[in-house]
Order: structure tokens, then C-alpha cells, then sequence
């Protein structure tokens, strides 16, 4: 099934929560390389906690716009996280 016929009220696909796991354990990589806390760069954002939690276990999708908000307080390339 192409992504096309797929409804928006759908689950997405398995290689996307796979990515989705990817890109959060990146974001967390990077944060406890640059010794910040979840409730610190959730202040920072500015987020709920668990909203932030949500999207390091990639449980949550996370809009562009959060994941450029999350790559400049944690001080990484956008593109350090969604390789």
C-alpha cells in the first residue's frame, strides 16, 4: 500500500515508529552528551515534560518546528538528529 491510500486516521507504518525510536534516541544521546536534563530542555522548548519524554521514547511525533526547537537548545544540527 503506497503511502498515498494510507488514511490519516491510521497507525503509521512499522518503519516509521522504527525512525520515530531512531530519531528519539538520538535527542536523547545528544542531551545527555550536552548534560542537560528532560525538564531542562522541556523549560527551554518551552514543553510539558511528559511531551519531551513522549518524544525521546518516540512515542510522540514530534512537529518540525519542536524538532528544531529541541536541536538548538540541546546545541546540535537538526540534521545530527533525523539522520
Amino acid at each position: 500500500m503506497s503511502v498515498e491510500n494510507v488514511p490519516r486516521s491510521a497507525p503509521p507504518p512499522d518503519w516509521v515508529l522504527d525512525r520515530r525510536r531512531q530519531v528519539g534516541d538520538r535527542i536523547r544521546a545528544a542531551r545527555l552528551h550536552a548534560n542537560l536534563t528532560q525538564e531542562a530542555v522541556a523549560h527551554r522548548v518551552p514543553m510539558d515534560r511528559s511531551t519531551y519524554i513522549r518524544i525521546e521514547q518516540g512515542q510522540s511525533a514530534a512537529t518540525l518546528d519542536t524538532l528544531f526547537l529541541v536541536a538548538d537548545v540541546i546545541g546540535v544540527p537538526l540534521a545530527h538528529l533525523v539522520r
